[in-house]
């Protein structure tokens, strides 16, 4: 695709990287495919080749974001599968990441929106405070029907049942592996997991251990800052990445670290690009170092002997989460973690497809979620499981609020072939 940019414009770090993106695409149209909104609502605009035109119009003019381009750019769940089938590899996550921080510097949205992602962006990612809405939309759950807004009513539909005690697992410390030490890892704890579901956690731990990781939790570590980057808030996000990048870092000084294992995709594909995201600030070195060691689960599983296990009478729908199949490009890991652990292993028509949750996408566009989430349950429920695991919270929570098949983390399954407790999910059918 040719571009225009000026020389002044290529002087800006962010526009010179999106115009080198840019500049790979050739129109091909083969991202159409397998976009989830163009499936779903078959606007031009709702694809990536369509976006891809709105953001190199306003980033080539240098003029403010206006309506239409916020529309689309806000209909897009970031879920990569363009990322996956482009021919070209053009590298659509750095783009749209950019053409949403400078819609956020140039766009003034409606006051209600403005407050709305202000909310969201005050409580999702710390765990205390996240807690607490939960217990409000508990309580606000009956009177949901009463909300004039689909996002509000989104929102108190998004709150479990049970939410689960404090796990002390989460606070600094370091765990000792069982036997001997075979590697030494950080474990990201994470932010919104802590309040929805602190078994993912306490089976990862176990599981580490067990398979002889000495597991660290950093001190002064949190949220990735995955949150407020989608929403285009990058000071906000950067803030809360460098307090990642610095505690592991310590770690990586102090006692050294063979990897940071992280149990939730969707912060596993930000924290890998850290490098990019620093690239031009004074912790680039070190948030370079962290990028390199970071890994998603079931990498760190694969590097370490687990055990094979009797064939079990229980049949696993693999949901692939897009941030980890596309945003990470792991595909069989999981599937063969389950399938060595003596699990039937089965995933359903068109798995590619996104869930709908992606973020904060199901809170802030709950139409289209809502229709991605159907259109997912089915083809889960089509394959007759005895249990659906995937490998990103927002997933599993989207999943389990619309169907009765138990979710679990890939994890809880194979802590529990490997001597773990059942996974809690597993108990309460």
């Amino acid at each position: 695709m040719q571009t225009t940019f000026t020389p002044d414009q290529l002087q800006d770090p962010a526009i010179q990287r999106s115009n080198e993106v840019l500049r790979t695409c050739v129109h091909c149209g083969f991202c159409t495919a397998t976009c989830p909104t163009y499936a779903v609502l078959g606007d031009e605009l709702d694809s990536p080749r369509g976006r891809i035109y709105l953001i190199k119009d306003m980033l080539e003019k240098g003029r403010p974001a206006d309506e239409k381009t916020v529309k689309h750019i806000d209909r897009c769940l970031s879920c990569l599968a363009c990322m996956t089938t482009c021919p070209s590899g053009v590298h659509y996550m750095h783009l749209v990441d950019h053409a949403r921080e400078y819609i956020e510097q140039t766009y003034k949205r409606p006051m209600f929106e403005r407050v709305l992602r202000w909310v969201l962006s005050k409580i999702l990612p710390y765990p205390g405070r996240f807690r607490l809405a939960l217990l409000g939309a508990q309580i606000g759950r009956p009177f949901r029907g009463l909300l004039p807004d689909p996002r509000l009513r989104a929102m108190l539909e998004m709150a479990p049942k049970h939410i689960p005690p404090v796990s002390r697992n989460d606070d600094p410390q370091v765990f000792a592996p069982e036997g001997a030490r075979k590697m030494r890892v950080a474990l990201m704890t994470g932010c919104a997991q802590r309040a929805l579901n602190t078994d993912i956690n306490d089976a990862t731990i176990r599981l580490l251990r067990r398979l002889g990781c000495e597991v660290v939790i950093a001190e002064g570590q949190g949220c990735c800052g995955a949150l407020t980057h989608h929403m285009g808030k990058t000071q906000e996000s950067h803030a809360t990445a460098a307090r990642n990048i610095r505690a592991w870092h310590r770690e990586m000084q102090n006692g050294g670290l063979d990897a940071i294992v992280i149990n939730t995709s969707g912060c596993g594909t930000t924290v890998k690009d850290y490098g990019h995201m620093f690239r031009n600030e004074p912790l680039a070195a070190e948030a370079r170092a962290v990028s390199e060691i970071a890994m998603d689960v079931s990498e760190v599983l694969m590097k370490l002997d687990l055990p094979k296990g009797e064939t079990q009478e229980m049949k696993v729908a693999y949901h692939a989460a897009c941030s980890l199949q596309h945003g990470q490009q792991i595909k069989t890991y999981p599937k063969d973690l389950l399938k060595r652990a003596g699990f039937t292993v089965t995933e359903p028509k068109d798995s590619h497809l996104c869930c709908g949750s992606a973020g904060t996408y199901n809170l802030m566009q709950p139409e289209i979620s809502g229709q991605l989430k159907s259109r997912k349950v089915a083809t889960l429920e089509a394959k007759q499981p005895d249990v659906i695991a995937a490998g990103n919270i927002g997933c599993m929570m989207q999943i389990g609020g619309g169907t009765k098949i138990p979710v679990v983390h890939t994890v809880e399954l194979l802590d529990w072939a490997t001597g773990g407790p059942r996974p809690r999910a597993l108990s309460q059918e």
